[in-house]
């Protein structure tokens, strides 16, 4: 099974080794149709710490590092 992947940017990075990654999405009301937007926040393990709030990001699915953090930094957008 592939690893999901999802783009986000960076809204903190002080914690050492992890960034917190804020994903956006957009869905679509069932029954009016109206599009709106949904937030939503994931840490991610930043192993050197080269990520700074403000980046756009890929994180990739992992297993469990910690009790919060199952995603990972790829790269940068």
């Amino acid at each position: 099974m592939s690893k999901r992947k999802l783009t986000g940017k960076v809204v903190s990075d002080k914690m050492q080794k992890t960034v917190v990654v804020q994903v956006e999405r957009v869905k679509e009301h069932p029954k009016y149709k109206r599009r709106y937007k949904i937030h939503k926040k994931y840490k991610a393990h930043d192993e050197k710490g080269e990520f700074h709030i403000g980046d756009t990001v890929v994180i990739e699915e992992t297993n469990p590092i910690s009790k919060d953090k199952k995603w990972k930094v790829v790269g940068r957008l």
